[in-house]
């Protein structure tokens, strides 16, 4: 069921609330309707979170000029809203961003950590790519980024056998506000300096995945994550793009299932 909190996230909650609770950090651009075919694997056995970021899905706009800093808040005060003291958290691209940064800001919050096609530093020519593609959103909306946007996330044979998810996808980043969007692309292309190599190190059971044809946030980008995070579990998906998750499901769930098995179930998180 839909809620919302007092800040104007909204939210919602699956599976036993008794349970020990896992969040899930959608991406830019995207809507908690993004975790529709994790939510399924999760349910039974946790009490599953999913939220819209500030100024995506139904939540509120940001409060404030966006910063992982401003996003980390909003997550602190989820779990104070749910009377939450610690949960796992899952982020998918600039969500895995904010997870990290929360896992620093509230370490004492986090029982595991789950980083899915997320960037590490970028090259300069990476960085000037994404630069320019702030900039279109910025001068003409969400429409201008997300042609390419699918392309780079799904493989070609899927985009041309899939035109319903072509279309659902599609209609989420449309949906974005062109007056916010571009504030918070800035977030994803600007905010990977104050979540490298941090001071203390994050220190609990990590799982980072990406696919090995993700192009933004390729196996190396995993591999340098995982390298600043001791014990981290790292999966590199063959075959797959930025949005594994929802073009091969099973591919993403299982490894991240029992991950969480092992970090939370088994106490290995506690």
């Amino acid at each position: 069921m839909k809620s919302t909190a007092h800040d104007g996230t909204v939210f919602e909650q699956y599976g036993p609330q008794a349970k020990e609770a896992v969040v899930l950090i959608h991406g830019l651009g995207l809507n908690r309707e993004v975790w529709q075919w994790l939510v399924p694997a999760l349910s039974d056995n946790y009490n599953v979170i999913t939220y819209d970021l500030f100024g995506h899905g139904d939540s509120a706009r940001p409060p404030c000029p966006p910063s992982l800093k401003m996003f980390s808040d909003q997550l602190r005060e989820l779990l104070d809203y749910c009377e939450i003291l610690a949960a796992a958290v899952v982020g998918f691209s600039l969500g895995g961003m904010i997870a990290r940064r929360f896992a620093q800001d509230e370490p004492e919050r986090v029982l595991a950590l789950g980083i899915l096609h997320s960037p590490h530093q970028r090259t300069k020519e990476a960085q000037a790519a994404i630069l320019k593609r702030v900039d279109q959103a910025r001068t003409d909306g969400p429409a201008a980024t997300v042609e390419a946007a699918l392309e780079r996330w799904f493989t070609d044979d899927f985009r041309q056998t899939n035109p319903e998810t072509m279309n659902l996808v599609r209609s989420w980043v449309l949906a974005n506000d062109p007056a916010v969007y571009h504030t918070i692309y800035r977030v994803l292309a600007d905010s990977i300096d104050e979540i490298t190599l941090p001071k203390p190190p994050i220190a609990c059971p990590t799982i980072v995945m990406t696919g090995d044809e993700d192009f933004g946030n390729g196996p190396e980008m995993a591999q340098a994550i995982a390298a600043e995070i001791e014990g981290t579990e790292t999966y590199i998906l063959k075959g797959l793009r930025h949005m594994a998750l929802a073009e091969d499901p099973a591919t993403t769930n299982l490894p991240l299932k029992g991950f969480l098995d092992r970090a939370i179930v088994k106490g290995e998180g506690l």
